[in-house]
């Protein structure tokens, strides 16, 4: 009889362990392309987000430092970056959040229309998500043949020619993408 309740309570643990790792659902804020200019909207955007992501062309420092001043921060930087970011952050970044494996570097182009250094990143590292910047297009596109997702937030800053701010939002839960939600922070010229 005590075998067969320990047996019961060891499931028990092991059914609620299972539990606990389900029940993890890390939320995102993914921008790209501040130049120089951060929105405080982003604050309120990505105030529930879990961590900020960063697809280059930060410009200042000083953006970076209030992104990491609110949430943990992944980035890569951009063409337009500076020294100072470049000391803090790289050119490419690999991780895995969830499950999912995240591959981020600033110019990499979409399914397609790959850069071709980042196309031959993509194919040797196999990522389940693809992240990029540059463009200042919004995109989120599959990829059939690489079998991965790509995201481009856009541009949340004011320099440059798209016509409005935007960003994005999303969850990851079990190796899922979910919840993509395209973040419109105003005509590019708005002040």
């Amino acid at each position: 009889m005590a075998a067969r309740i320990g047996g019961a309570s060891r499931q028990r643990e092991r059914t609620f362990a299972r539990l606990i790792a389900y029940d993890v659902v890390v939320q995102i804020g993914l921008l790209s392309d501040t130049h120089g200019f951060l929105d405080e909207a982003i604050f309120t955007y990505f105030e529930k987000c879990d961590e900020v992501w960063h697809a280059g062309d930060f410009g200042p420092v000083e953006v970076l430092d209030r992104l990491k001043a609110f949430k943990p921060v992944r980035g890569v930087f951009g063409n337009i970056d500076g020294a100072e970011i470049r000391a803090e952050l790289t050119l490419d970044l690999d991780w895995e959040c969830e499950g999912l494996r995240i591959y981020m570097t600033h110019v990499g182009g979409h399914p397609g229309n790959y850069d071709r250094w980042a196309k031959k990143e993509l194919v040797k590292r196999k990522p389940d998500l693809f992240i990029c910047g540059h463009s200042h297009i919004a995109r989120v596109m599959r990829d059939a043949k690489l079998k991965l997702l790509h995201m481009n937030p856009g541009a949340a800053g004011r320099m440059g020619w798209h016509l409005k701010r935007t960003a994005l939002r999303f969850t990851i839960d079990q190796k899922r993408i979910g919840n993509v939600e395209l973040i419109e922070l105003g005509p590019r010229s708005s002040k």
